[in-house]
């Protein structure tokens, strides 16, 4: 039953401008963390140390902004998400700045992973979240425009990222990626509130009350839709970390193996508008195509290793991107089924936060196998199980096998003490 004292989302006018709020965001944030590949080779030749080892620069900045969601989520509560993603933009271009001058890769560790993931922590939730907020109809497709813009980053960064490092080394390029972050300020300033009617604010600490006794913690549903993307991010990233270095060894220049990276973040673009438009055009459970895009990524990652030649890498990371996009609309929209939009906030905090042990382990552990086996075929072939693991776990959902989903038995639970 819909809450009267809430009002009802505007499904357009403003919503389009925080649409494209979460567009800047997705691809400020998600589209450097996806290029970070080009930094990769150039840790591991000047610290002179194991890929395992650099691999958990992206990790603990990954693992960082899924663990902060909870607190970026509360805040937003509390402060509103114009303040609170103003601040993670901050925040984000300052990590950069002192990656610039680390000497070491524990000094990369503190700045990128845990002052820019926090300032990614920051971004990322309430963007998401206030998209959500200002659609109902068509939530999934407004999603995944926000999202793209990971996917269209990822494809100018790339090279991008490549050629600052040629020109400048990575010291000077990591202060022009600081430069471009800084502009997740500017960003920050489109999300209008959209409050609830009635809703007071408080000079309290209410929302950080939740912290401590998160209600979701005890909604099954949730938890396990939380815990199959934390396999599912075990596996997600590990393209973006260790396609590049992949390419090289195979063979392959510097500029060719960046645009692979390049290739599957406009197939990701691609995927995310796509699957945002199939699953509000067609008659679908949200859950079910999220189930299937899911297995299909996983499947695709499995397949990387056969990629030899350049030709049939490309069309296999064109596959992976293409599908990875579209599952991630559905992973946010598919809260809202989940938990309802009256807590989507706190379930795209919370599970953020689980998330995070998923992203924190997969790209070192894809890097140790590399390191124990000399190659990369391990690394992906475990990556993809992962996410066909997560896949599998979707279908022990609550009421998976009907046909529609009664949001009055899910606006219930949430009641129940």
């Amino acid at each position: 039953m819909a809450d009267p004292a809430r009002r009802e989302p505007p499904d357009g006018g403003w919503g389009w401008m925080v649409v494209l709020a979460g567009f800047l965001q997705s691809a400020l944030v998600f589209g450097v963390i996806r290029s970070f590949g080009v930094f990769f080779m150039e840790f591991v030749g000047y610290f002179g140390e194991l890929a395992g080892r650099v691999s958990w620069v992206t990790s603990i900045g990954i693992a960082v902004l899924q663990l902060g969601g909870p607190v970026s989520s509360a805040l937003s509560s509390q402060y509103g998400a114009r303040p609170v993603v103003m601040a993670g933009g901050f925040l984000s271009g300052l990590g950069m700045i002192l990656a610039s001058f680390a000497t070491s890769l524990t000094h990369l560790y503190l700045s990128i992973g845990v002052v820019s993931g926090l300032g990614w922590a920051l971004v990322f939730t309430p963007s998401v979240a206030s998209v959500a907020q200002y659609f109902a109809k068509r939530r999934t497709f407004a999603t995944g425009l926000a999202v793209s813009g990971a996917g269209l980053a990822s494809f100018a960064f790339s090279p991008l990222f490549q050629l600052l490092v040629d020109t400048y080394a990575w010291r000077g390029a990591l202060l022009v990626v600081a430069g471009i972050s800084f502009n997740l300020v500017a960003a920050g300033a489109l999300l209008r509130p959209l409050e609830p009617e009635g809703k007071a604010t408080s000079g309290g600490l209410p929302a950080f009350s939740s912290l401590c006794r998160p209600r979701l913690a005890c909604h099954r549903p949730f938890l396990l839709f939380a815990v199959a993307f934390v396999l599912v991010d075990a596996g997600y990233y590990v393209p973006y970390v260790h396609l590049v270095p992949h390419a090289r060894e195979l063979g392959f220049d510097e500029y060719r193996a960046a645009f692979l990276l390049s290739s599957a973040a406009v197939a990701d673009l691609c995927g995310r508008v796509a699957g945002g438009w199939l699953a509000d055009r067609f008659a679908v459970r949200l859950v079910h195509s999220l189930t299937l895009w899911t297995a299909l990524t996983g499947l695709s990652m499995l397949l990387l290793p056969l990629g030899q030649s350049y030709s049939l890498l490309m069309g296999l990371c064109i596959c992976y991107g293409f599908c990875a996009g579209a599952l991630v609309p559905l992973q946010f929209s598919g809260m809202a089924e989940i938990v309802g939009t009256g807590r989507i906030t706190e379930g795209i905090g919370l599970m953020q936060m689980m998330e995070s042990a998923g992203s924190l382990v997969g790209a070192p552990l894809s890097g140790w196998l590399r390191d124990m086996t000399g190659d990369y075929t391990a690394s992906f072939t475990v990556a993809g199980a992962f996410l066909l693991a997560g896949s599998l776990l979707l279908f022990a959902l609550p009421n998976y096998f009907s046909c529609s989903m009664d949001s009055t038995i899910e606006e219930k639970t949430m009641g129940d003490p």
